[in-house]
């Protein structure tokens, strides 16, 4: 007995009805309508996954800035240049050093001080050996952002104090001098610097990143030249880099500071923080990927296994689609689409919740709050990707099952 062989509107023979992309769409979301908590079960495993893919990489992503910061705090970016001590004669930097020295392309911050060779007294009633031991500066206003430095009490130098005669304090040059901190509403003290007397408008913090400040005496650059003889040639230039270029940097700042004769310039070494803090970041890289690819793993078996099921419970439905039509691509089509919502449903809501949950554990903990944007992506996209995956074999299964088997399941 032959088949009668129909033909469409054209005329051609009769070919197996196409889907479109819509068509397929809703197969696929009419197995996980019907079937609600199969599906959100099988939603939560692939959310679980992505949830902890994004925890497993935004709490070490935030402990590992958490760290960075405390290590930047020990100036890991940090250069200091100053001439060769004992040349005779003494080499002079350029007044405009600090600037020379910015137009380095990756220094994002430069500053200076000198040594004015003035002697500070506490009062002029004083022995005039008083203040040995402690060293008059004139600082720039922009020296503590580039030492890291911190006010104890009252302010720093500034544009407006520049040419006065104030000054402020190191830590333990105020110890020294006997002036603890400076109270709001007191008259401020004064201390003898040379012949001159300078008002303190400040007291510093200790500054780990250059101790000799501790116990200085800083003065205006202006007031120091006017009051003082100060010849305006900086001693020490501090200067800030990028860290990837800290080393090169560090090459070619003599020649920058001092061309005739770069040799005659010393600048201090990268500190051991930043070598501690790469190891860290390669450490903390490799933990992510050793994460990452764990996580995805198991949610990619977890929605598998669940499609892999989901096939041989739904064996009746698949003949008696067959029995009616339905050809293996359309089979194939069926079950990748709802493999691929499913997973993409599960990686929506564990992206969200994983952020969500990140952000509130690293507050807690007191670290910034990072989540990398490749967790995000990979907890969206990544999750299709584990759709297409976890479907492809189970797909394909219930794409060759012959009807008349899967039927007589029904």
């Amino acid at each position: 007995m032959t088949r009668a062989r129909g033909k469409n509107r054209l005329g051609d023979p009769a070919r197996p009805v196409r889907l479109a992309p819509s068509d397929v769409l809703r197969l696929g979301l009419l197995g996980i309508r019907v079937r609600r908590m199969r599906a959100a079960l099988s939603a939560l495993g692939i959310s679980i996954g992505i949830l902890t893919l994004v925890l497993v990489t935004g709490i070490p992503a935030s402990s590992q800035a958490a760290l960075d910061r405390q290590l930047s705090a020990l100036g890991t970016n940090l250069l200091k240049a100053q001439p060769q001590p004992n040349q005779d004669p003494p080499v002079l930097l350029s007044p405009d050093a600090a600037a020379m020295a910015a137009r380095i392309g990756p220094v994002s911050r430069t500053s200076a001080v000198a040594n004015t060779h003035a002697l500070v007294r506490r009062s002029d009633r004083t022995d005039p050996n008083d203040g040995l031991g402690l060293t008059v500066l004139a600082g720039r206003d922009d020296l503590l952002p580039a030492v890291n430095g911190e006010v104890r009490s009252g302010r720093f130098l500034s544009r407006d104090t520049d040419r006065l005669p104030t000054t402020v304090l190191g830590h333990q040059a105020a110890a020294r001098l006997g002036i603890a901190r400076i109270v709001p509403g007191q008259e401020p003290p004064q201390v003898i610097i040379g012949q001159t007397w300078f008002t303190v408008i400040g007291v510093l913090d200790p500054v780990p990143l250059a101790e000799d400040l501790d116990r200085s005496v800083l003065v205006g650059w202006q007031a120091a030249k006017t009051r003082l003889g100060f010849d305006g040639h900086p001693t020490v230039v501090y200067v800030r880099a990028d860290e990837d270029a800290l080393e090169a940097v560090a090459g070619v700042l003599p020649a920058t500071l001092y061309p005739q004769l770069p040799g005659l310039v010393q600048v201090s070494r990268p500190s051991d923080a930043l070598a501690a803090k790469r190891a860290a970041n390669s450490t903390f890289s490799a933990l992510f990927l050793g994460l990452s690819g764990v996580a995805l793993l198991v949610g990619g078996i977890g929605v598998a296994n669940t499609m892999y099921i989901s096939v041989l419970e739904r064996r009746g439905e698949i003949g008696l689609r067959r029995a009616l039509g339905a050809n293996r691509r359309q089979i194939r089509g069926q079950f990748m689409t709802e493999s691929v919502v499913l997973s993409l449903l599960g990686g929506v809501a564990g992206t969200v919740t994983g952020a969500l949950a990140t952000v509130a554990y690293v507050t807690y903990q007191g670290w910034p709050p990072v989540v990398p944007l490749t967790a995000l992506a990979v907890g969206t996209g990544g999750a299709m990707v584990i759709g297409v995956i976890a479907g492809v074999y189970p797909a394909v299964r219930a794409a060759r099952l012959p009807p008349t088997e899967a039927l007589s399941t029904v």
